[in-house]
């Protein structure tokens, strides 16, 4: 196997040999629980836009990856913040990945796909009000139904900016959910993930903005399909499963204690949206066709391995783990190059993509070592690193 010079924690250079790529069972859905994956967008390095400012998409590529996870079992989470929605694409970007991914999808038998809905062509500012909030979010919500896909709504920060209390939360929630025409995932992504999203539901403490959340979702349990939480915190996630209004499922968005909350307990289990199965999504789906056997043993023996990979990429500030889940779609060989929109490929450090690199194929998920060896040492070089 191949062997590489890497950066090690302590800051000196040591020899990492790789190991054999595993191979994982694949199986077809239905799976026992339900799973998205939320994707990222490849960027086209050769288009003349400044990329600080305006992202320029390679489609074919970006469209590819999303028909490699549906052919794996998985959903796809459509211009999510894995897609660096908010954070590099804006919403005109955000419809157009939405549009070429449904025409895609049509194509896929038995393919599944949620999409993105918020308010993030409202730039959050003192003299917007929570109408202005409404407004943004029927927009949104309008031309994604109109389009044919289902929703996932989005944390606002212009609503985390314009609400006085958890009353104006409720307004805006029913408001909206009264409107929509099939079941949405309620999205709420805590402030570790986006920090202009602190105090959403009108609290600081999430336990108090929980109630919130949950008297929106039990008043209008009809419209919600399920809630995603990305607290990073699996106690209140358990907690808040256990209490929704029946057939709400909670999707784990815990890219931190994934495997426990898909398995579940006596009282339960979450289905799962997450940011971690775009680089992990072969063990993802050998896990689930383990789970739908009965199987609890491989399913954790697959997906113990990813969890310290998963911890890794997450790490604070967690909002940077997109850097991670596009560097290992580059060492895999889904795009040429490691280029992200807003330039975003320099937010992590050289040590670490050196840890990425070692714990990714310590979990079997460096699908060609060779050709990963050959992407890692010309960043490696390009840091200075002979």
């Amino acid at each position: 196997m191949p062997t590489i010079t890497l950066p090690t924690a302590e800051g000196t250079l040591a020899p990492f040999v790789t190991g054999e790529p595993r191979q994982f069972a694949r199986a077809t859905p239905p799976f026992p629980r339900i799973a998205y994956a939320a994707a990222h967008v490849v960027v086209d390095p050769l288009a003349e836009q400044d990329p600080w400012v305006e992202p320029a998409i390679d489609w074919e590529r970006t469209i590819a990856f999303r028909r490699y996870l549906w052919s794996l079992g998985l959903g796809v989470a459509e211009a999510m913040d894995t897609a660096q929605r908010g954070m590099g694409l804006d919403w005109t970007g955000a419809q157009a990945l939405i549009r070429h991914s449904l025409d895609a999808m049509r194509d896929v038998p038995g393919a599944i796909m949620a999409s993105g809905a918020g308010t993030d062509h409202l730039e959050p500012a003192p003299d917007v009000t929570v109408d202005d909030v409404i407004r943004a979010y029927e927009e949104q919500c309008e031309a994604v139904e109109s389009m044919g896909g289902r929703i996932i709504l989005m944390a606002s920060r212009a609503l985390a900016k314009a609400a006085r209390s958890p009353a104006d939360y409720e307004r805006v929630y029913g408001r909206v959910l009264s409107q929509v025409q099939q079941p949405v995932i309620i999205h709420w992504l805590g402030e570790m993930f986006d920090p202009a999203l602190e105090g959403y539901w009108g609290s600081h403490d999430h336990m108090a903005a929980m109630e919130t959340a949950l008297a929106v979702i039990a008043g209008h349990a009809d419209k919600v399909d399920g809630v995603k939480i990305s607290l990073l915190d699996d106690q209140k996630e358990v907690y808040m499963r256990r209490r929704l209004p029946r057939g709400v499922r909670m999707y784990t968005g815990d890219d931190f204690n994934y495997a426990e909350m898909i398995a579940g307990d006596e009282q339960g289990h979450s289905d799962a949206l997450l940011g971690i199965f775009d680089p992990i999504a072969p063990a993802v789906g050998g896990a689930l066709a383990a789970l739908s056997k009965n199987d609890l043993s491989t399913f954790h023996d697959i997906l113990a391995p990813t969890v310290p990979l998963s911890r890794h990429i997450f790490q604070a500030p967690t909002r940077f783990y997109k850097t991670g889940v596009v560097f290992m779609a580059w060492l895999n060989g889904h795009q040429d190059h490691f280029v992200m929109v807003g330039g975003q490929q320099s937010a992590r450090s050289i040590r670490h993509f050196a840890e990425i690199f070692r714990l990714a194929d310590k979990a079997g998920l460096l699908a060609d070592p060779e050709q990963a060896v050959s992407r890692m040492r010309a960043l490696l070089a390009v840091h200075g690193v002979a």
